[in-house]
């Protein structure tokens, strides 16, 4: 019997490779779909169930390409984790609009686009999962948050419609909401100041998303947030 196959758009050191970790000890075949095809195939070394794929989360025909050869060589996907974002921080005066647009494109337009890809095809195969990685941001704009803020907006706004058009076809579309530093190395760096507890591990975060995956359709969760418990909201 073929594995239940979970994609994950947007794979990096911390949240991105904790899900595919999870999915794979789980008993997934995990696609990790990222610009870099490099970096996805060492992420991806030795490893038989986990599949490397080169995507850009801001161009729709790219990913309508990856999506369809996924398909081809992989079948339909059980679960989708939409975990690209980007965006400009700082002030909206200093915000070009190329930057604006590009933080729109990866935020609200690449969901849109991999809602489109793989949704009609979960449905004919009796539902799915599509979970999406949120911000705070998508609550209020800070002040240096114009780009970004906006777009995650956009982002929840656009989720909960997906939700409720394709909920009752038998996919589950929900947005965790995360608000707080990713322990990777680079955060480490940055903010060597602070106590073990004021990072996010990945691992635990990967642990609610793998928990909404798996949720009966009597009650399925629309948003979740996840932060430590020293993060000011």
């Amino acid at each position: 019997m073929a594995k239940a196959l979970c994609v994950i758009v947007g794979v990096g050191p911390g949240n991105g490779l904790a899900l595919c970790n999870r999915f794979v000890d789980e008993g997934y075949q995990v696609a990790i779909l990222a610009r870099s095809l490099e970096r996805m195939q060492e992420y991806a070394a030795d490893n038989e169930a986990v599949s490397p794929f080169s995507c850009d989360a801001s161009d729709p025909a790219s990913i309508e390409k990856t999506f369809g050869e996924i398909v081809r060589t992989l079948g339909v996907p059980t679960v989708v984790m939409y975990n690209a974002g980007s965006g400009f921080f700082g002030p909206a005066l200093e915000a070009s609009q190329e930057d604006f647009e590009m933080a729109w494109r990866i935020n609200a337009l690449g969901l849109l686009s991999v809602a489109q890809s793989v949704a009609p095809q979960m449905i004919a195969n009796g539902g799915g999962n599509i979970v999406v990685t949120g911000a705070t941001a998508s609550l209020r704009g800070g002040a240096n948050f114009a780009a970004f803020a906006s777009a995650k907006a956009a982002q929840r706004n656009l989720a909960q419609s997906l939700a409720r058009s394709l909920g009752p076809q038998g996919v589950h579309v929900s947005l965790v909401i995360v608000d707080g530093i990713i322990d990777i190395p680079r955060t480490r760096e940055m903010f060597p100041e602070l106590p073990d507890y004021a990072y996010m591990q990945p691992a635990a975060i990967a642990d609610t998303y793998y928990a909404i995956t798996q949720q009966s359709r009597s009650a399925w969760t629309f948003e979740i947030d996840l932060r430590t418990s020293n993060e000011k909201w």
